[in-house]
Order: C-alpha cells, then structure tokens, then sequence
C-alpha cells in the first residue's frame, strides 16, 4: 500500500493489525488510484474512499474493493492466522514492513497476499493457515522481496 498522508494521519492503532482491517493492494499511478482488494466491513470501505478524495493530489479513484460476507467463522480464522504469523519468532519484524502478509478469508477460503524475504518464511506462513481450524483451502499469493525488487 502507497503511504498516503491521509492514512497515516489515521492513526491506526496496533490492535488494528491492518488498518481498516483491509486486505489491500493499492495502486497509484500520478494522481490516479486503484483501490483492490477486501474489507471486512461497508464502513471502511466509505472511509478510504473518503481519506483518499481528501488527499492533495489524487484526482481520480477508481474502487475495486470487495466488501467480505458477514461471518462470525471468517473473522474467527482472519484473528486465528495473524495472531499466529505475528506472533511466531520468526514473523517478529514483519509487523514493520510495508506490505505485510494480509490475510483475506471468504466462506474459509484463505488468500495470503504480501512480500517476505526467505522462502521458509512463505512456507511457514502457508503451513500456519492450513493448519487452522475451519479453513478449506489456502491460496498463497505471497511473493519473495528478491522476486520483486528483481534481485
């Protein structure tokens, strides 16, 4: 996700994990933005909209975002897989990096999406969602920082 002023004038609060709690892939190109991705809630999917028309700069939107179904199991699995990646020793800097592993649950299907520097890392993140509870299939779209910035 692009740092906009606007979110980090939010303040998003630690227990947020992720802001909004949105599974985002923000694009920006110049002034244009293209929101992707999941929220959990109708609500923070009206808030970024409005943060992002509020930033200086930004003079189209274009909103792909997904609002999630309601479900008491889905939010269960969401809580269970991050407190589990971000707890995990091996995890304890990820909660620092910009973008850290999102995780996206509709009907118990799990997307992981995010950067991470080794592959037992990615391995260790997709074996912590297959072993939760109530998840059907896990689908890793977790890429290596090597594979991104190409070295």
């Amino acid at each position: 996700m692009n740092e906009f002023p606007a979110f980090r004038a939010k303040n998003c609060s630690a227990e947020d994990a992720i802001c909004f709690r949105i599974h985002d892939d923000l694009h920006q190109s110049g002034r244009f933005v293209a929101l992707n991705g999941a929220v959990t809630m109708p609500i923070k999917q009206d808030e970024i909209i409005e943060l992002l028309e509020k930033t200086p700069g930004v003079r189209d939107i274009k909103n792909g975002l997904t609002v999630l179904p309601v479900s008491p199991s889905d939010d269960r699995i969401r809580v269970v897989i991050a407190n589990q990646i971000y707890r995990d020793p091996l995890f304890v800097n990820y909660s620092r990096v910009n973008p850290p592993i999102h995780v996206i649950v509709e009907h118990g299907h799990v997307t992981l999406i995010g950067i991470v520097t080794s592959q037992i890392d990615r391995q260790k993140a997709e074996a912590i969602a297959h072993m939760v509870p109530g998840v059907f299939s896990v689908d890793s779209q977790i890429r290596l920082a090597s594979e991104v910035h190409g070295r």
